[in-house]
């Protein structure tokens, strides 16, 4: 997932606004705006043709972005939250008005870059670590199962050697096949897991979360 545009509009007017990508915003950036306007709701999030707008409105403002994949939603909220707080903080909002200059623009293209290229880079990883993760617990999950295999054949070898060789040949032959059936049952779930795993990775490089 990548942040490709975000901006902070007072009304429907934009006070700031930042680009990483060609292409014009303007258009669907407006019609999203009047949609927050009308509804009021604090958070939204609205398709708009091959982007998602996400937007947080506090006390009038609306803080947007534009993403390129509507899986993530956790990024983008904490993207502006932190913009938001950024711009509350501004000196220059201390006066009862916003000033005509364009002085809250220059500052805050600075403000939403900044947390644009953090935010993005910071995805990237997550995804790694995360898909990392879940690498090895399927790992560990499978070292545990063939050390519970073992310890079963292990007590099977010992019940065996404690009784006389007809109850062995009978019960062994009960024991191996019962052996045998809790392994293919093992061998199933982590066939299960690895195919799971597998499809993960292609939606994460499907979605973009991880760049090929």
């Amino acid at each position: 997932m990548t942040i490709t545009y975000s901006c902070i509009a007072n009304g429907r007017s934009i006070l700031a606004e930042l680009a990483l990508t060609g292409g014009s915003y303007k258009e669907s950036t407006a019609i999203v705006l009047r949609q927050v306007l009308l509804k009021a709701e604090q958070k939204s999030t609205i398709q708009m043709g091959s982007f998602v707008y996400h937007t947080l409105l506090i006390d009038g403002i609306t803080y947007l972005c534009a993403t390129d994949n509507a899986l993530d939603t956790v990024t983008p909220s904490a993207f502006l939250k932190n913009v938001s707080d950024a711009f509350v903080r501004n000196p220059l909002l201390s006066q009862d008005y916003f000033p005509t200059s364009n002085a809250i623009e220059v500052d805050f293209q600075q403000v939403l870059g900044k947390y644009m290229v953090k935010y993005n880079n910071n995805e990237d990883d997550g995804s790694i670590l995360t898909l990392k993760s879940q690498i090895s617990d399927v790992k560990s999950i499978m070292t545990k199962n063939i050390d519970k295999v073992l310890q079963s054949e292990e007590k099977l070898n010992s019940l065996s050697n404690q009784m006389d060789e007809t109850e062995v040949t009978a019960k062994t032959s009960q024991k191996t096949k019962l052996l045998k059936r809790i392994l293919w049952k093992h061998f199933q779930k982590m066939t299960v897991i690895t195919l799971a795993i597998f499809l993960l990775i292609i939606i994460l490089l499907s979605t973009n979360i991880i760049p090929i």
